[in-house]
């Protein structure tokens, strides 16, 4: 951010959870000289035929942003979804088209599902859904329009019980992951 030619505010918002996260680290070399930010983060199990299929064989790329990939890629692997690839977004504006183009691109005729934790009229369904709808055009991928998986548009944030909170999150994430 400092490093641009031009300033312009850098907003981060993340949960405090995330802070604690045995899986959300990073090394102190991936911050420094030489190191650039993501604007799409690939799957972790990349590379792990134990994990991952190849890309020819991924039947569904599940988008998201934020904590939530913690628990897709945990509910992935316990089902031992070789076939589903879970595909960050680590910056919503200015919306990373040619990242996320090269990314899909791999992916010709996997379906595509945007996954968030949020309802649908608070996340960032409602920014993605025309720009990725874009992505996916001009790449003619067979998925002409992403899915949705998260919890329904309500007037409050949250559930207002862990119960019902927790219920409503593993019912997203098996609806992400095709389960």
């Amino acid at each position: 951010q400092l490093h641009r030619k031009f300033r312009k505010p850098l907003i981060l918002m993340t949960p405090k959870s995330l802070l604690r996260h045995k899986r959300c680290v990073s090394k102190l070399s991936e911050l420094g000289p030489g190191s650039t930010f993501h604007r799409v983060l690939w799957d972790e199990g990349e590379g792990n035929r134990d994990i991952l299929t190849t890309d020819d064989k991924i039947k569904r790329v599940v988008l998201c942003s934020g904590k939530v990939y913690f628990d897709l890629e945990e509910q992935r692997n316990a089902a031992k979804k070789k076939n589903v690839y879970v595909l960050r977004l680590e910056q919503l504006y200015p919306f990373p088209a040619v990242a996320l183009n090269q990314e899909l691109s791999r992916f010709p005729k996997a379906d595509v599902v945007w996954c968030q934790e949020e309802p649908q009229n608070m996340g960032a369904w409602w920014h993605v859904f025309p720009r990725l709808e874009t992505v996916l055009e001009e790449l003619k991928h067979k998925t002409k329009r992403p899915k949705y998986a998260g919890r329904a548009e309500s007037a409050s944030t949250a559930a207002g019980s862990m119960a019902v909170h927790q219920m409503e999150q593993a019912t997203l994430v098996a609806e992400a992951l095709g389960l």
